[in-house]
């Protein structure tokens, strides 16, 4: 088999293959009419959302961690 008889095939069937890929991606996409929507999903609006907050444990934690860094500038004199 020549060379480029070889490439020339493998091009044809690399074309069938994009069409065919083109095709399914097409259907795909459409989806039959139903739209993806993107972002949030609806009813969750940003005030409902829980954030996540400091234990009282990590809350004194911090506190004595502060004022222990305050506690240091006032003996250096900042």
């Amino acid at each position: 088999m020549d060379l480029d008889k070889l490439v020339a095939e493998l091009k044809e069937e690399a074309d069938r293959l994009g069409r065919a890929i083109a095709a399914l991606l097409g259907s795909a996409l459409s989806g039959g009419g139903k739209k993806k929507s993107v972002g949030r999903p609806k009813g969750t609006a940003s005030k409902s959302r829980k954030r996540g907050g400091l234990t009282p444990e990590g809350r004194k934690r911090l506190s004595i961690a502060m004022k222990k860094r305050w506690a240091e500038r006032r003996k250096m004199g900042l």
